[in-house]
Formats: structure tokens, sequence, C-alpha cells
């Protein structure tokens, strides 16, 4: 009866120690799985197999005109919802961030750090997790016999918290076209977060709001992918749209921060004193940029 008695305690703390080395697995683990039958009456090919439209050819000696200019999409307005959503890991659907993510980890994209907006230093793909604070955290534990034991919590991204895109694009009049373009040239996802405090052996949020940007996209290098990734942009999921066709056709709310300048490039935000303020000067500068094709005409 003692053997058994001490045959079953040792079970019990070997089942404790299993369970203390192997933590349970977040469900967004098993989400995002490429699917192993059809899920729905048919296969989706078109947008898998679609091309991005090309922009039309222009020489350097036609553009009479061009200025850069930097905005900001706000992913929690409705209209941009298509871009933020899902906030988890599916199988048929994907948010921006995620595709970019997905597509430089596969290594089909190249993402650029944020110490400049000129592209100008690569971003290893295996950096990606630690600009999430994603990346995988050693804790200690008590066993039920009272030992230390140490175990690996694995990372996660939380989508959610990228919740802006900063937009860099250039607006310039074509004396061939005779017609004013706007192209965009690079965009960097922001993540807004609780700033963590360390205390001791447990981390705490904190009431206070850090911005961060996480890397930048070379736009005309991710078309391509863009233009392979549905979004969901209303009740009908039959509406073939991709990321692309949105941001050509201007399918999104935004706002000016900033517009090339002889300073810098001083954004908005550093000379002037309020919100108010910054969005005036941005209102202004939309509305020359909407303007200046119209006065170059006679009428």
């Amino acid at each position: 009866m003692k053997q058994i008695t001490l045959l079953f305690v040792s079970l019990i703390l070997l089942i404790g120690s299993l369970q203390a080395q192997t933590p349970q697995q977040t469900t967004s683990s098993t989400q995002g799985k490429k699917s192993l039958v059809v899920d729905g009456p048919f296969r989706r090919e078109i947008i898998e197999e679609k091309d991005p439209v090309p922009y039309p050819s222009v020489r350097e000696s036609d553009v009479i005109w061009y200025r850069t200019v930097w905005r900001v999409i706000d992913l929690r307005e409705k209209i941009n919802h298509p871009l933020y959503y899902p906030t988890e890991l599916m199988q048929s659907r994907k948010s921006f961030v995620q595709a970019m993510v997905e597509a430089a980890q596969a290594g089909k994209l190249t993402l650029y750090d944020t110490d400049t907006d000129e592209f100008t230093t690569e971003l290893n793909p295996k950096d990606i997790p630690a600009r999430f604070d994603a990346e995988d955290k050693v804790q200690r534990r008590q066993r039920m016999d009272g030992t230390d034991t140490t175990v690996v919590i694995p990372g996660e991204i939380k989508w959610e918290e990228v919740q802006e895109l900063l937009v860099k694009e250039v607006w310039f009049f074509d004396k061939h076209y005779s017609q004013r373009f706007v192209r965009i040239t690079g965009i960097c996802p922001i993540r807004l977060y609780n700033k963590v405090l360390n205390t001791a052996d447990e981390d705490e949020e904190s009431g206070e709001k850090v911005k961060q940007q996480l890397f930048w996209v070379y736009y005309p290098n991710a078309r391509k992918i863009l233009a392979n990734t549905s979004c969901f942009t209303g009740e009908n999921e039959m509406s073939q749209t991709s990321f692309d066709d949105l941001f050509i056709k201007r399918r999104f709310s935004s706002y000016i921060t900033a517009i090339a300048d002889n300073q810098n490039n001083r954004r908005f935000e550093s000379y002037t004193r309020n919100d108010f303020e910054r969005m005036l000067k941005s209102e202004e500068v939309k509305n020359e940029l909407l303007n200046f094709e119209h006065d170059l005409w006679e009428y």
C-alpha cells in the first residue's frame, strides 16, 4: 500500500512538472493555417492571379511640379477598417500589416528600418517579432515539489495594436499628359500601445500611450503582393477588391502631417501649437495640392 501511495505522489509531481514546462498555447497559434479543403462552393483564384495596374510611364523632363507629402491613415476610422481587420490570424483574410509581415518572413518582400524614411537600411525578417515586443520570454516557475524550473513563453504579435499607417507619397504634374498624379512611395505601420513597466518579476502596463514606427514598406515593390491580397470592404464577399486597388483608388481617409520644405521636411507638430492648428495646416496643404492643377488652366 505504501508503494502504491508513493507511486501515486510521484505521478502527480511528474504531471505538474510537465504542465510547468509546456504552457498552454494560445488559440491564435492554431489560426491562420491553410485550409485542407475548399471552404466554399468554389476556389477563389481571381485575386491570386491578378496583376497590378501598370502606371503610365513618366519622363523627368515632362514633370514640371513635384511635392513630397506625408500623411497618416487612422485605421480606427470606419472607412479604413478594410486595412485594419482582421486583427486575428485567419485563413481566408489578412490585414494590410499581416500581409506585409507574412511576405517579408517568406522572403518575398524587403522591409526597411525606421531610422529614416528614405529606405536606406534593410530590416532582417528575424527582427520583426522584436518590433512588436513578441519575442519568446523565459520565466521561472515552481513545481509542485517546491523546486524551480524555467519555461519558455511563446511570443504573440498583437495585430490590434497597429492602429495607424504613415504614408509617404509624391504629387507631380506631367505636362505630357497635362495631368496631376499622385504616387505612394512608402508605407510605415505605427503601433500604439501602453507603456510596460518592469516591476520585480512581473510586467505592468502604465497609462502612458506610446507610438512606435515598425518598418517601412517600399510600395512599388509591394504592389504585386497587395494586388494578390483581397480585402473585405462591405457585406458582399464577392467584391474582388485588393489592397492595391484600395490605395490606387484612394479609398481611405487620412490627414496630412508634413510636406517637403527647405527646413528638414518639418512635421506640422514642430511649428504648430495644438491639434486644431495642425488640422488647419493639413487642410490648407490639401487644398493647395488639389487646386494646383485647376489653377494652371485659363477659362
